[in-house]
């Protein structure tokens, strides 16, 4: 039996300047045994996802994910451009933590009330190369409220942030400091990878990155540690 599973996030689920999870998802299942369907939206904060789930509950699926929290833990580091996000992506009020975990409470409130799936928080993934520095302390402050709200709500906890830490650190990845992306730089990205044909891998190795391409969206690294918390903390148990 197919297990229809919808996954909920922001650019790394919309997979238009990161390796697609959901296709490496999807291979590490036997063929047919899941069908995934995609909610991402670039640039989205967890108040976004609350707005959107209409399409989510119309139609319930037996599993849902949600990855979202990256662009609410960027909006806390300095130098980022909040008012500038605020008018860009509609932001009734400033990012605050505060905020993120009311905003991802209710998102998950809603699902359980007017769905049947087994739900999953993933943790966001590190944000940047340096385990200890400000960008990667910041996603673990918000890897952590996830954590709250998922014991809160009693829903499954996928720990992306941590296993990534694990990589990092295991395989002694060079601290290179963190930069803020720019849409400017995004588009740089995409089109070393639409024009000049670069993978997202390739691009991540000319940075001297490991898992992301840019501090923030993933190479096929990063995104194979979202596949593989949603296959063994979801589908396994589930199937």
């Amino acid at each position: 039996m197919t297990t229809r599973v919808a996954c909920l996030g922001d650019s790394l689920t919309r997979a238009q300047v990161s390796v697609d999870y959901l296709d490496l998802l999807e291979r590490r299942r036997p063929a047919g045994d899941v069908r995934l369907a995609r909610f991402g939206v670039n640039g989205d904060f967890a108040y976004h996802l609350l707005q959107r789930l209409d399409a989510v509950v119309a139609d319930p699926p037996e599993v849902i994910t949600v990855l979202i929290g990256t662009n609410d833990a960027r909006a806390s580091l300095a130098g980022y451009p909040v008012e500038q996000v605020m008018k860009r992506k509609r932001l009734p009020e400033r990012p605050s933590a505060g905020w993120f975990q009311q905003c991802l409470g209710a998102v998950v409130a809603r699902l359980r009330a007017e769905t049947d799936a087994r739900i999953g928080l993933l943790s966001p993934p590190v944000l940047g190369q340096e385990p200890d520095g400000p960008a990667a302390r910041a996603s673990l402050a918000y890897s952590r409220m996830i954590a709250e709200v998922a014991a809160a709500e009693e829903v499954a906890y996928l720990p992306l942030h941590e296993r990534q830490t694990e990589e990092l650190r295991r395989a002694d990845a060079p601290p290179i400091p963190y930069r803020e992306a720019t849409p400017a730089a995004g588009v740089g990205v995409l089109l070393q990878h639409a024009v000049l044909r670069r993978s997202f891998d390739a691009i991540s190795r000319r940075r001297g990155l490991l898992l992301t391409t840019d501090h923030i969206h993933q190479n096929s690294r990063g995104a194979a540690h979202i596949a593989e918390v949603i296959d063994t903390g979801l589908l396994v148990r589930s199937g």
